[in-house]
């Protein structure tokens, strides 16, 4: 793996680079050699926070993390992308699809069915076109932090939601 090391607000000591490639390095039992790896660390107020972005064949594995200590959050993360990982596997096994930035053997292992993704639940709603501004007063009203609804002015189905800092995000399908 080809890993790639960010620091924001924050030097990236030897030691702490070390640490990193170290945890990270376990992983490299599930990747091509090939793979890149994004790290980004950064500290705001008492918060010490990890962001790991592995782009893979068709999605991305990522995992965000924070604590009050660097190297817990980095524990955190390492522990995330690895249960994130084997459930990818068995969708790429289930799917036929192919694994091109994974390893053989981690696509012949066999992870336990737990791991698996179940929809619990499923609703159905009614949606009437509004403007995504009303889309998050309606949110706010649920008090809900994302809101699925239909544009008004593109009749396209559109996802607002709460950021941190209390601002919002629009998510908007690209139409080609």
């Amino acid at each position: 793996m080809k890993i790639t090391i960010v620091g924001k607000n924050i030097e990236v000591t030897p030691a702490l680079d070390m640490a990193i490639r170290d945890k990270l390095g376990k992983l490299d039992r599930f990747f091509a050699p090939e793979t890149e790896v994004h790290v980004t660390l950064s500290v705001q107020k008492e918060r010490q926070k990890i962001e790991v972005t592995i782009p893979v064949k068709g999605s991305i594995i990522r995992s965000e993390q924070e604590s009050n200590d660097m190297y817990v959050s980095l524990d955190l993360v390492e522990e995330v992308i690895e249960r994130q990982l084997k459930k990818y596997k068995n969708r790429i096994v289930d799917k036929h699809q192919a694994g091109g930035s994974f390893k053989q053997d981690f696509l012949n292992r066999d992870y336990s069915e737990n791991d698996e993704i179940r929809i619990v639940r499923t609703k159905q709603f009614d949606m009437k076109p509004m403007y995504p501004e009303d889309a998050c007063v309606q949110m706010e009203l649920l008090g809900h932090s994302f809101y699925v609804f239909c544009n008004a002015e593109t009749e396209a189905i559109n996802v607002v939601y709460k950021r941190k800092g209390g601002t919002y995000g629009l998510i908007e399908p690209e139409i080609g």
